[in-house]
């Protein structure tokens, strides 16, 4: 189910060093790229099964380049965090594509 987040609340980005290393060396996705989608009608989904012990959500969206990415992440201190940053497959661009076309 899409979710929508308030931005107001949202205060920047809060980065752990571990996860910047292992997105650039596994998946070539620079910090840049996963904040950009946040900015460019990204399709948010809450992820019940990997929140456990925090709220986790995916974002499904596309960098300034149009380089279609999947971001899990959470929100820590008003700051999104980011947790994992891939490039979408087939499924995930097709619901990326479905969600920025239905009304909000």
């Amino acid at each position: 189910m899409a979710k929508k987040l308030s931005w107001p609340e949202i205060l920047g980005f809060d980065w752990d060093k571990g996860n910047l290393h292992k997105n650039r060396l596994k998946h070539a996705v620079e910090p840049t790229e996963c904040e950009d989608i946040f900015y460019n009608e990204p399709v948010f989904f809450y992820d019940q099964t990997h929140s456990l012990q925090e709220e986790r959500y995916v974002a499904y969206g596309n960098t300034n380049e149009r380089r279609m990415l999947t971001i899990v992440f959470t929100i820590r201190n008003s700051k999104i965090r980011i947790i994992s940053a891939r490039d979408q497959n087939k499924k995930e661009t097709a619901t990326y594509k479905k969600g920025i076309r239905e009304p909000k």
